[in-house]
């Protein structure tokens, strides 16, 4: 799988569920889930995250990151 590559501190629009990230530095990949709640006048974003081994150990495997 391709993961998108963003610059330091470039906001990034995640689909709603199964959104993966990948840290470049050690190739450990999550899936994350947002849900957006109504709060008072506004809106707040929640999120909640899980390792994702199978695709860790795929994304390692492709760039050779060892850890």
């Amino acid at each position: 799988m391709k993961y998108d590559e963003p610059k330091p501190g470039e906001w990034v629009r995640p689909v709603k569920r199964g959104y993966r990230m990948m840290c470049c530095d050690c190739g450990l990949v999550h899936t994350m889930d947002f849900r957006t709640t109504r709060w008072g006048r506004g809106r707040k974003v929640w999120f909640r995250v899980f390792r994702n081994n199978p695709a860790t150990a795929a994304a390692r495997r492709a760039t050779q990151v060892k850890v």
